[in-house]
């Protein structure tokens, strides 16, 4: 609202400039939440338009609410692997909804700095400003030299697919990136794959679409599996891990997967088994997000299981609630994507060697293009 003491490189006017707008637009906004948001997009647009030309390395900011809202946004306007720090009041707190972090951001608790210097925020202040100077100076940005393929697992206690895929696609010539469906790892691939950065994607686990649908705190946004078919990346999906729902193992379970099949992971992470109709509707959701992509789908259904727990024996195992989302994928993965139905379990040496078969399809074919 007022003038700085002392110059700055880029004013407040500059700022709402670089959306159309103008500093009395946000002023005579009339409410303080829609000035900063018109302050935040001005930020983040200078953020990404800085960088584009070379003249930013990284970013650092610091605020309470306020400012922790507005440095959200610019972080995201940044691609992965330019650092990223927010001192913040609120750093790791459940106010910051998971989808408005960035991949690769980087926060420490603003600690006793509300009002005025001391010795406590001084060493959070002084940890900042050397975390952002080290980040910079020592940071390698994904350069390849090689196609990447961007890949969805869990870990390989659970699924097999990317020891069975990893190697061969080195020997293919691919630089491989195995993404963990946890929630920030989807975050991860979208950002990257909205940079074009993939020669293909691999997304292999729903488990964070899943997540999503009943409201679990492990995934990805609502934009997840949208951005590589957005710009025509070619993709294979298949359904792992699409018969749970996860949550935090230290928060009481949910009343509604009270008297369901569960595994605690470990401390952090712990799954409940979703029913048959829930499965039929992630089906249904997963074919809606994958039938808008531009470029081509395919998707390989194994019909004896999806991760290592829903074998004989192990908590998930559900043969009719299996068959029935079987069934419904079936149903709704129609053209313009491609289906494969195997009579095999996703672990087995039979899923990952039709994943083969169509990647090396595509690479003959120019699909999948071999240069960077």
């Amino acid at each position: 609202l007022g003038d700085p003491s002392q110059p700055t490189d880029i004013s407040k006017h500059e700022v709402t400039a670089a959306i159309g707008k103008t500093i009395d637009e946000a002023v005579n906004a009339g409410d303080e939440n829609l000035a900063m948001q018109i302050m935040a997009s001005g930020a983040s647009t200078l953020c990404a338009r800085l960088y584009a030309e070379g003249r930013i390395d990284g970013m650092i900011a610091l605020g309470g609410t306020m400012g922790t809202d507005l440095a959200l946004d610019c972080a995201r306007a940044l691609p992965i692997g330019v650092p990223k720090y927010v001192v913040s009041t609120i750093a790791f707190s459940p106010l910051i909804a998971p989808d408005r972090l960035s991949a690769d951001i980087q926060m420490i608790l603003w600690a006793g700095g509300l009002y005025g210097l001391n010795d406590i925020c001084k060493a959070t202040l002084s940890q900042a400003a050397g975390a952002i100077y080290g980040a910079a100076l020592a940071v390698e940005p994904p350069d390849p030299d090689r196609p990447v393929i961007g890949m969805v697992s869990f870990g390989s206690s659970a699924l097999h697919y990317m020891i069975h895929l990893r190697q061969p696609l080195i020997d293919r010539g691919f630089s491989v990136a195995v993404f963990h469906g946890t929630g920030m790892g989807g975050m991860a691939l979208e950002s990257l794959a909205e940079q074009g950065y993939f020669a293909a994607v691999l997304e292999l686990a729903v488990a964070e679409i899943g997540n999503l649908m009943v409201g679990s705190v492990v995934n990805a946004g609502a934009n997840r599996m949208t951005a590589a078919g957005r710009l025509g990346t070619p993709i294979i999906a298949a359904p792992a891990f699409g018969d749970m729902i996860d949550f935090a193992t230290w928060q009481p379970v949910p009343e509604r997967f009270r008297d369901r099949p569960y595994h605690a992971h470990n401390r952090l992470l712990a799954s409940a088994s979703l029913t048959a109709d829930e499965r039929r509707e992630l089906a249904r959701e997963v074919a809606h997000r994958l039938q808008q992509s531009s470029g081509p789908v395919h998707f390989v259904l194994p019909t004896q299981g999806i991760h290592a727990w829903d074998v004989e024996g192990m908590p998930a195992h559900d043969p009719e609630a299996l068959a029935e989302m079987v069934d419904e994928y079936r149903k709704v993965m129609v053209d313009p994507i491609e289906l494969s139905v195997l009579d095999c379990h996703i672990n087995d040496l039979a899923f990952s060697e039709k994943v083969l078969e169509v990647i090396d399809r595509w690479i003959a074919d120019g699909t999948i293009k071999m240069t960077r």
